[in-house]
């Protein structure tokens, strides 16, 4: 074979097309509605690793035009929380969606998600308390708030989130609900390391003695499971293993419960299908995770 046609036969992926404005995004979205075509929206806040890019995958199985969102969002962050040192890597970002196909990057900046004079706030009381609410509680206002607009910016079918943010997940799926949304929440399996660990961007703050540490916040949960399987209460298990984390060398445990699967009520012991879910700080990271009981 003669090294032109080498070159013939080379395959160039399309470039990712941006748009960063809402009129930009309707134009775009609405060709493919006048085709007759699916929509699939996957929010994300950018610094993209291999479990967002699952998760823009797995969307697109369910779709046939799939729309990435990327901003980081400034309402769902707390007073002396990460949002200025949270990662932005757009361009990096673009070409791992380019190469898996992605039909549509959607960049707003604040100005855009957030024009002068907006006041609009949304909250979804019950469901986002406690957990995550009670150690960032105005976390989940923020994050309906955003996704809300998002929402009503691109009109998908269906909309992905993954499950490791689950009380996340949960959230918005009550309010889809409650306001009649004409779509689909979707929650998608946590994606995971080989030793377990939920893949997060806020992995990077790891130390590399604390990312040998931290899978094992997957293992605890895994262990209070198969005690749990057996009838056990939950309250002496859950004390018990919060000490060993912290033992092991973890700092605070914002909370380890067991809840509820649907609507995240806590429970005494496994009377019904339940999550186990954790938040705990390791160094500068916050990690959390959860698993189905």
């Amino acid at each position: 074979m003669t090294q032109s046609s080498l070159h013939s036969e080379t395959v160039q992926m399309p470039l990712l097309p941006i748009v960063r404005d809402v009129p930009a995004l309707r134009r775009k979205v609405g060709e493919w509605r006048a085709a007759g075509e699916r929509v699939a929206l996957v929010p994300t806040m950018g610094a993209l690793h291999e479990g967002h890019l699952a998760l823009v995958q797995g969307a697109a199985q369910h779709a046939d035009r799939v729309v990435v969102s990327i901003f980081v969002n400034p309402s769902q962050f707390g007073p002396h929380e990460d949002f200025e040192a949270y990662p932005r890597t757009e361009q990096e970002d673009a070409g791992k969606l380019t190469a898996i196909g992605t039909d549509l990057l959607y960049a707003p900046s604040v100005d855009v998600m957030y024009p002068k004079g907006d006041v609009t706030e949304i909250t979804v009381p019950i469901v986002s308390e406690g957990l995550c609410g009670a150690a960032r509680p105005t976390h989940f206002a923020g994050v309906a708030r955003v996704v809300t607009k998002l929402l009503l910016q691109v009109l998908p079918d269906i909309a992905v989130f993954g499950e490791k943010d689950y009380q996340q997940l949960q959230v918005l799926k009550r309010l889809a609900k409650d306001l009649f949304l004409s779509l689909e929440i979707q929650g998608f399996p946590t994606q995971r390391a080989e030793d377990g660990l939920a893949l997060s961007s806020r992995n990077a703050y790891l130390t590399a003695e604390e990312r040998q540490l931290a899978p094992l916040l997957h293992k605890s949960l895994q262990d209070l499971a198969q005690s749990l399987r057996g009838g056990a209460a939950a309250a002496p298990l859950l004390d018990a293993a919060k000490e060993a984390l912290c033992a092991a060398g973890f700092g605070k445990i914002d909370y380890l419960e067991l809840r509820a699967a649907e609507g995240l009520a806590p429970l005494e012991r496994l009377s019904e299908p339940a999550r186990l879910l954790v938040a705990a700080h390791l160094g500068k990271a916050r990690l959390i995770d959860n698993i189905a009981v």
